[in-house]
């Protein structure tokens, strides 16, 4: 099954309040957060040897890129908020 139509009515949701492209990306942030959410959980589990109160280096690390990404998905959601907030102001 598709993304398009697994998250069907999270899209039209999304889209209908945010525009298409904002809409999709609006998901994509849903989506990455809920992996950062169970790559969390799984890290409770399982810890570095040496280091009990860390999570071992592929879980961080894996956490560090979905933030990357979270981020990037963030910014882009911004910057076609501000673009459309600019054209709306001429």
């Amino acid at each position: 099954m598709s993304v398009f139509d697994e998250h069907r009515e999270e899209l039209e949701h999304y889209e209908t309040m945010m525009g298409p492209h904002r809409g999709k990306l609006a998901v994509s942030l849903d989506l990455v957060t809920n992996a950062m959410v169970l790559v969390g959980q799984h890290g409770v589990y399982c810890h570095a040897a040496g280091r009990p109160d860390r999570p071992v280096t592929d879980i961080r690390i894996v956490n560090e890129e979905l933030q990357k990404a979270k981020q990037l998905i963030q910014s882009v959601m911004e910057g076609l908020r501000a673009e459309r907030d600019a054209r709306e102001r001429k």
